[in-house]
């Protein structure tokens, strides 16, 4: 499924049986494409004909990835199959896992208030201490001109999706995420008072509802 869900964002979406959750992926089809997410290799053979439609000619610049698990990249060596120069933007510890599985060699690390830019946009990189990976450190990214928020596992609700926006505070999307859930008091009120600084507009959400935040 594909949706032109919010001012030069594409959702995809395909939906785990039987637990039906939405596992979506984004396009930010700028002049310099950006996929975010890949999903794991299924949701990257169904999206792939998908993106090959709305790209045509244009290559893809870049993939940025979370952190490593296998809804976030699993599918990445399927599409730089089709997009072999695109670059994979990810933490130090992701990228060392790309390139250990052999997964990926072009890899861009960013840290915590890197920036990447482009033609068309500027994506703000925060720290995101992934539980599923035993707190290794991944980035969740901000594009900054549009003000959408890209929030991968962080906001997460279960449940037929794709295409759904709620609206809500930012305030109130934070006090329903998942970073309280961080078991490290220190790492979670990092990770809270990073937040608490973003303005954003509009919440891409990798598992759920997107939010339109008002």
């Amino acid at each position: 499924m594909m949706t032109n869900i919010y001012p030069d964002l594409y959702q995809f979406t395909d939906v785990l049986e039987p637990i039906k959750l939405s596992m979506h992926q984004y396009l930010l089809n700028t002049e310099e494409p950006v996929l975010i997410q890949t999903g794991a290799v299924p949701q990257a053979q169904a999206t792939l004909p998908m993106l090959k439609e709305l790209l045509g000619d244009r290559p893809l610049k870049y993939i940025l990835i979370s952190h490593f698990e296998s809804d976030e990249c699993g599918g990445l060596s399927l599409v730089l199959k089709e997009y072999p120069n695109a670059v994979a933007v990810c933490s130090e510890v992701t990228a060392r896992q790309l390139w250990g599985f052999g997964i990926a060699q072009k890899v861009e690390i960013k840290k915590p208030g890197d920036t990447l830019s482009g033609k068309d946009f500027e994506f703000e990189v925060i720290a995101y201490p992934s539980a599923e990976m035993h707190l290794w450190e991944g980035v969740l990214f901000m594009e900054k001109k549009r003000g959408i928020f890209f929030s991968s596992d962080l906001m997460f609700s279960m449940g037929e999706t794709h295409g759904q926006v709620m609206e809500t505070t930012w305030e109130d999307a934070l006090k329903a995420s998942g970073a309280e859930q961080i078991p490290v008091p220190y790492v979670q009120k990092k990770l809270i008072d990073d937040l608490n600084t973003l303005s954003p507009a509009f919440v891409a959400s990798g598992h759920g509802a997107c939010l339109k935040i008002v």
